[in-house]
């Protein structure tokens, strides 16, 4: 099988950091090929053979300092037709049931919770309704609030969904938190499609309860092949993105799992890791070259 080893750099990618992975496959039994260059000194192709998939990722992470690497089978077609992405701490970088805990003065307690689910050690469903139990009697007013206040895109959210579609890709968020916030976060980055749980209000206030049946990890997962079969895709033609232990099925579905500045068990789940990167790292491990990005 032949890889593809993308080189990514947030800031200069050097030419002894390209070295340095070269001479780091080369040691792990593999034969690379001279590097193609696809964004001069922040992106580099290296065309591998005689290594899989996660001995040629493991030999490269070793030595990765100041670049992030993404492995994956050279294929014809590289650009995904389906997108996937989780949205708290992924698409956006808070943890929106976090910070709408932050109006009821119960924010340390919540994110507790919330890190502990995200690493796995909780079952998700079980901490989504505990948490959500805690906020009960809150102000509704307090979603928009968060969502003024508190939520903001990371970096290269919008570059990375619209030229995703730009290039033919549908586009999905999907999240174990509220369709509340999704709407937005959606319009915001321009996705096709939302998928998240709905949050209970009445009389103007948090009920204290969540719609089910809950969107989890399964639903997660559930939601890209469902997508994948109705565009008659292959699974080689899917990406998914996200950061938790929630995350994990839908990464480990999709042709292409990529974790995004991610939890432990995510990051080694995924075929690949973004650790330094902002989301437009997703474009050149596609190889899309920046003359071919929409800009957001």
């Amino acid at each position: 099988m032949e890889l593809i080893v993308t080189l990514i750099a947030p800031g200069e990618l050097s030419q002894g950091a390209v070295a340095a992975a070269r001479d780091a496959l080369a040691a792990a039994g593999g034969e690379p090929q001279a590097p193609v260059v696809t964004d001069p000194g922040r992106a580099v192709d290296l065309p591998v053979s005689g290594l899989g998939p996660r001995a040629a990722r493991q030999a490269v992470e070793q030595v990765a300092e100041g670049f992030d690497a993404v492995v994956q089978p050279n294929a014809a077609e590289r650009v995904k037709r389906l997108l996937v992405a989780d949205m708290d701490s992924t698409i956006i970088g808070q943890e929106c049931l976090d910070e709408l805990a932050d109006y009821a003065g119960r924010k340390a307690e919540i994110a507790a919770i919330t890190e502990r689910a995200m690493q796995g050690e909780l079952d998700f469903a079980e901490a989504l309704e505990a948490r959500v139990a805690a906020l009960a009697g809150l102000e509704e007013s307090a979603i928009a609030r968060t969502l003024a206040e508190r939520v903001r895109l990371n970096p290269g959210a919008r570059t990375l969904v619209g030229t995703m579609r730009a290039h033919g890709c549908r586009t999905v968020l999907v999240s174990g938190g509220f369709t509340a916030f999704t709407q937005a976060v959606a319009a915001q980055a321009g996705f096709d499609r939302q998928v998240a749980n709905l949050l209970h209000v009445e009389g103007g206030r948090l009920a204290g309860t969540v719609g089910h049946p809950i969107v989890d990890s399964a639903a997660k997962k559930a939601v890209l092949e469902a997508e994948r079969r109705a565009l008659g895709l292959a699974p080689l033609q899917t990406l998914a993105v996200g950061d938790g232990a929630n995350d994990i099925p839908m990464l480990e579905a999709a042709g292409l799992g990529i974790a995004f500045r991610a939890k432990p068990r995510a990051a080694a789940a995924a075929d690949a890791a973004i650790r330094l990167g902002d989301l437009s790292a997703i474009l050149h491990a596609q190889g899309i070259p920046r003359s071919r990005w929409v800009q957001g």
